[in-house]
């Protein structure tokens, strides 16, 4: 049995229903032996307050003690008003404090962002790779995912059905893999 990099998979979306949550889990299916992927939830997460740091809420403690045991990220958002959620900001500011206990530290990232217009949440994304920039996570730069018109490419038990999206995220996978590969220090064997 092979050792794989342990990766937490962030869903910005909230929504039982979410086209990033069935992005996601169809992301989970494809992936690699090399890679073991887990949800991390945020949705329980109180708003982030510095007055917090001295005594951190149970929430925030749990999350950044699961954050630290993972060698790799690959975040799923929506668009809210051309940004990401505030959930999902939220939960990257408690991840990243009190200062200089920055849980997402030079841990490698994949941002894929799924979105019901055509244009697939582009500016999510981007803003969301600023923040990641500032907590020092090296962010995977290609191939760059937007998944637009999700509306259309899951049946109704949350299947992906569409062949070229299937095609797309396999392809990302497989970059995703390398990313981790080259950035994370720890080996792993057969």
């Amino acid at each position: 049995m092979m050792n794989a990099y342990k990766i937490a998979v962030i869903v910005g979306s909230l929504r039982k229903e979410s086209y990033n949550l069935k992005t996601a889990k169809a992301l989970i299916g494809m992936a690699p032996e090399t890679l073991s992927f887990e949800l991390l939830p945020i949705g329980d997460l109180p708003l982030y307050n510095e007055e917090y740091d001295g005594a951190s809420p149970e929430q925030y403690n749990r999350f950044r003690e699961q954050l630290r045991s993972f060698d790799g990220l690959l975040f799923l958002t929506p668009e809210y008003n051309r940004s990401v959620p505030g959930v999902l900001k939220n939960a990257i500011d408690v991840g990243s404090r009190p200062y200089g206990q920055n849980c997402w530290d030079g841990k490698p990232g994949g941002v894929v962002s799924v979105s019901i217009s055509s244009l697939g949440g582009f500016g999510a994304n981007h803003h969301l790779r600023q923040s990641l920039v500032f907590v020092n996570v090296p962010t995977m730069p290609q191939p760059e995912a937007y998944i637009g018109n999700a509306q259309n490419l899951f049946d109704e038990s949350g299947n992906l059905t569409n062949e070229s999206t299937r095609e797309f995220l396999q392809t990302f996978m497989t970059a995703f893999e390398n990313w981790v590969k080259v950035h994370v220090k720890k080996p792993i064997t057969a």
